[in-house]
């Protein structure tokens, strides 16, 4: 396995009195994907979230190429490389296509950076270059993922969290969204943690997987490996 990007380490989180994390621990190499597999309510989404700082590590700790994560704010997780494309999308529905690439950016200064990585983010996602003037609530689903994950890669990630990007997608544009994550792996390095409904799918394109029950790792390994064992799947997959 490559040297850790990402590592988590035996963290407890809480919402309020109610332990959502009972020591979850898993690590996430450079330049890989890597996929949280799970029911709903395994503790998935937030884990995510406690990555990002929205939630408090209550035990344990996160490194992210060495540094102490968790005893950062937000804002400087989001400065540090770690950017999160949300579940249900969460664009700003009011703001443009522009506008919304635009508030992935708020944590840099380098304008003509920023005028190229939004060419880049059009690259990728042509259709978002045809409604950059669209209030972005008007976009269908897909696009309104395609702009969210768009602006996630404003904010120059080194680690992209994603969170359920399929959900309530038709299947052809989740096909078309996961090749373009695919690429942006590929192409451009960037490592990509990636919590997913579509078990068969997520396998299909990361590279290493963990399998979450009520808040703990179950299990993990290769994806292809967790993809080709039956008694896997049945148990803990669901599939």
């Amino acid at each position: 396995m490559a040297d850790a990007l990402l590592e988590v380490e035996d963290i407890v989180t809480q919402y309020g009195p109610v332990v959502a994390l009972h020591g979850v621990s898993f690590r996430v190499p450079e330049g890989q994907i890597v996929t949280l597999l799970g029911a709903n309510g395994a503790g998935k989404s937030t884990t995510l979230r406690t990555i990002s700082g929205l939630l408090r590590v209550t035990r344990g700790q996160i490194l992210f190429d060495g540094k102490p994560l968790h005893k950062m704010s937000p804002e400087q997780i989001v400065r540090a490389g770690v950017v999160q494309s949300p579940e249900g999308r969460q664009v700003f529905a009011d703001l443009t296509v522009d506008e919304n690439l635009e508030m992935g950016a708020y944590t840099r200064r380098d304008r003509a950076g920023i005028a190229r990585d939004k060419q880049r983010v059009f690259e990728y996602f042509p259709v978002l270059g045809q409604r950059r003037s669209q209030p972005a609530g008007t976009l269908s689903g897909g696009e309104q993922q395609m702009l969210a994950i768009g602006r996630a890669l404003m904010a120059r990630p080194r680690l992209l969290l994603l969170d359920e990007p399929s959900l309530g997608l038709a299947p052809l544009i989740v096909r078309e969204i996961f090749e373009i994550v695919q690429t942006i792996n590929r192409d451009e390095g960037i490592t990509v943690l990636l919590v997913e409904q579509d078990v068969a799918l997520a396998l299909h394109v990361a590279h290493y997987g963990y399998v979450l029950t009520t808040g703990t790792v179950a299990l993990h390994g290769p994806s292809d490996q967790l993809r080709a064992d039956e008694s896997v799947r049945r148990s803990y997959l669901g599939y």
